[in-house]
């Protein structure tokens, strides 16, 4: 279960939710390759039975073991960052190990940003910048359609204004 679904108080629901964009793990994907495919020319290399290639063998198992955990690595740190729009909060919850949360009411945020590169509006990726009042700029980097979650935001800020006022 995830963090945002554990942490949900009584009447609370999830309206939109995003994650990082596969930007964010493609150097772990490019050296994963790179290792893999080396790993694989050393293991083919040694069950060839070209004399003297006996620690090929040994060289290409380790390269893929590496390859391995680097695509691990970089799965992991794409499934560690949740950010979540609620009828009530804006969640963002970044780390595995160690976290870090920004939890806001609607009400409380006082902007939201978007900071796009031209490859990032190409490729649908962003940053994010939560002001909540009172508070310190929180930047998020590589956000997956960061446009959608600001656009959230602001939607659902809205909505909670109109309930607060017309009370």
């Amino acid at each position: 279960m995830s963090y945002i679904d554990k942490n949900l108080t009584a009447g609370e629901t999830v309206l939109y939710r995003t994650r990082l964009h596969w930007v964010s793990i493609l150097w772990s994907v490019v050296f994963a390759a790179l290792f893999g495919i080396v790993g694989l020319l050393l293991v083919v290399v040694a069950l060839s039975d070209i004399k003297g290639s006996g620690d090929a063998m040994w060289i290409g198992l380790f390269f893929i073991v590496v390859a391995a955990g680097l695509g691990f690595l970089g799965k992991l740190r794409r499934n560690s960052v949740e950010m979540a729009v609620t009828n009530k909060r804006v969640i963002i919850k970044v780390g595995l190990f160690s976290k870090r949360t920004i939890e806001l009411f609607l009400a409380k945020v006082e902007s939201i940003g978007v900071n796009q590169g031209i490859l990032g509006r190409v490729l649908g990726y962003g940053s994010v910048v939560v002001r909540g009042t009172g508070g310190t700029a929180e930047p998020f980097k590589h956000v997956e359609h960061p446009e959608d979650f600001r656009h959230q935001v602001q939607h659902h800020m809205e909505v909670a204004n109109e309930i607060v006022s017309s009370r």
